[in-house]
């Protein structure tokens, strides 16, 4: 596939997958020792290399809109494109807080994938990263999930504080 002058291959979207797992893994340092949530962020990645942006307004929800708004407008020309935000997710018979991260890769167009990394917060006593959970794989059978996930676990494992954060909190019971 052609795009804006630029060669993409089924790698994109893997890469699309390490990006999401290296600022999740900032966004976990971040929850990790405050009540807060974090500001929504849209990280990307192309030819200049890595981009982040935070999207800060008093509205979380207005935040998150405009931060999803710039995803699906690629106004950066990136090849990937990463939204984070802290949400809350149903699993089993419980409510949990995650980092909620969707993902592009513009080469793809429909291309959509969405997981949750759900924790639990300090208040409860102590912070727990759990598994992350795969919630959307829209338009991405051209891809390959496991070589996905294990992008996104190398992109974790990338970012140093977050890296030590994850290891120290993981819980695997969720």
């Amino acid at each position: 596939c052609v795009a804006r002058g630029v060669t993409y291959t089924r790698e994109h979207m893997i890469t699309a997958f390490e990006l999401a797992g290296y600022f999740v893994s900032h966004a976990i340092w971040s929850v990790s020792d405050s009540p807060e949530p974090f500001t929504p962020m849209l990280a990307s990645s192309g030819e200049g290399g890595r981009e982040l942006q935070r999207f800060v307004t008093g509205d979380l929800q207005g935040a998150v809109e405009k931060a999803r708004a710039a995803l699906d407008a690629n106004e950066l020309a990136a090849w990937d494109g990463v939204l984070l935000f802290d949400g809350r997710i149903s699993l089993g018979d419980g409510k949990y807080d995650a980092v909620i991260i969707e993902l592009r890769s513009y080469a793809f167009p429909g291309a959509e994938a969405t997981l949750a990394v759900p924790y639990t917060p300090l208040s409860s006593g102590r912070f727990k990263v759990h598994k992350p959970k795969l919630l959307r794989w829209h338009a991405c059978d051209d891809f390959d999930q496991t070589s996905a996930i294990q992008a996104f676990f190398e992109g974790v494992d990338a970012h140093e504080e977050g890296r030590k954060v994850w290891a120290a909190a993981l819980d695997e019971s969720v």
